[in-house]
């Protein structure tokens, strides 16, 4: 079974966090390396630092949207690294 919506953590040079969500990651993370994704283009290079996959569209956005939230926030750098 495919799960094509993803949510991601990539870690910037600057030591700071960027989360993000796609249906298609490759695409996604060659866009960051190549500076294509204006958050991220000064913060090069980025590394990918957790991936989630889902089967569900809307799951998949909730947890980004949860990801960006303070209690996410607490969560993430509780749970997540």
């Amino acid at each position: 079974m495919e799960l094509p919506y993803a949510v991601y953590i990539l870690k910037c040079a600057n030591g700071k966090y960027y989360t993000g969500y796609t249906t298609n990651i490759n695409n996604r993370l060659i866009a960051h390396s190549k500076g294509e994704v204006s958050f991220t283009k000064d913060k090069l290079p980025v590394t990918l630092v957790h991936l989630s996959l889902f089967s569900n569209k809307l799951k998949a956005y909730d947890f980004e949207r949860y990801l960006k939230s303070g209690s996410g926030i607490a969560f993430k750098n509780k749970r997540l690294f």
